[in-house]
């Protein structure tokens, strides 16, 4: 059974730091396309990052230069390393994963909490 677990999800001041990591199992982090999607009350899902299978990384325009999205193959774990965290960086943060060469995202975790406050 495919399975993505989030954790690492807090609350935090602005101007500090959180880093989440995605665990996977019954997926290999390293075989398709993950990414990092959050979702705020009353809004709609948004993607934060994505990374590939060649390690080739986007990322939303909000979070560029203060996130930083990676995979540690040895551990089959992705992680989200947030610095400079804002008080707009509040949702709920949720891994997912896919095969590259498809459109859409169908594995998903069931998300993490993060509420940064000023």
């Amino acid at each position: 059974q495919v399975r993505l677990m989030e954790s690492g999800g807090a609350s935090a001041q602005a101007g500090g730091s959180l880093t989440l990591s995605c665990a996977a199992s019954g997926y290999i982090v390293n075989s398709g396309c993950m990414g990092w999607f959050r979702q705020a009350p009353g809004k709609e899902r948004e993607v934060v990052a994505r990374i590939d299978n060649l390690d080739t990384t986007i990322y939303a325009d909000s979070v560029q230069g203060r996130f930083t999205i990676s995979k540690d193959n040895a551990k089959n774990t992705l992680s989200l390393q947030m610095n400079s965290l804002e008080p707009e960086d509040t949702a709920k943060y949720y891994c997912a994963a896919k095969l590259c060469w498809k459109g859409w995202y169908d594995i998903w975790g069931q998300g993490t909490q993060v509420t940064v406050s000023s």
